[in-house]
């Protein structure tokens, strides 16, 4: 086997194990994500104090972001998931910048819920394709 072949090898064996890994790891993000809607509902209807852990959750669980991203570009995902996971970070990023304009804009920051079920939703849409095109990546002979 050459270095060449080797190295092929390699690279077809981390687009498959990202691809293998996208679905699963997007599909937590979603399960955090509905998580992170009843933390929120805590907090108005049971304990204002659960918007602390609404809060640190969402920081928590926001670095999955990154990794879905990751794993889509290693796994060589179609462009149109590439694009969602890019939004999916943008996203997300924009829900620490409207809870930041909730004193001065107030009706910017009254988009961070609808923002939050567009997050939820761009993450559902992406565990669908990623599932959709799991198979492992071709391997090069």
């Amino acid at each position: 086997m050459t270095a060449g072949h080797r190295r092929s090898h390699a690279l077809a064996m981390v687009r498959s194990v990202s691809r293998l890994a996208l679905p699963v790891l997007a599909a937590a993000f979603v399960a955090c994500a509905v998580v992170q809607v009843f933390l929120a509902g805590l907090g108005v209807f049971d304990d204002p104090s659960a918007f602390v852990t609404h809060r640190e959750f969402g920081y928590l669980f926001g670095w999955l972001t990154l990794l879905i991203l990751v794993l889509a570009l290693l796994g060589r995902t179609p462009r149109k998931v590439k694009g969602l996971c890019v939004l999916l970070l943008v996203l997300f990023a924009l829900q620490s910048v409207f809870v930041a304009l909730r004193t001065d804009l107030p009706a910017i920051a009254a988009l961070h819920p609808l923002n939050g079920f567009a997050i939820l939703a761009v993450g559902i849409v992406i565990t669908r394709a990623a599932w959709a095109v799991r198979r492992p990546a071709e391997t090069v002979a």
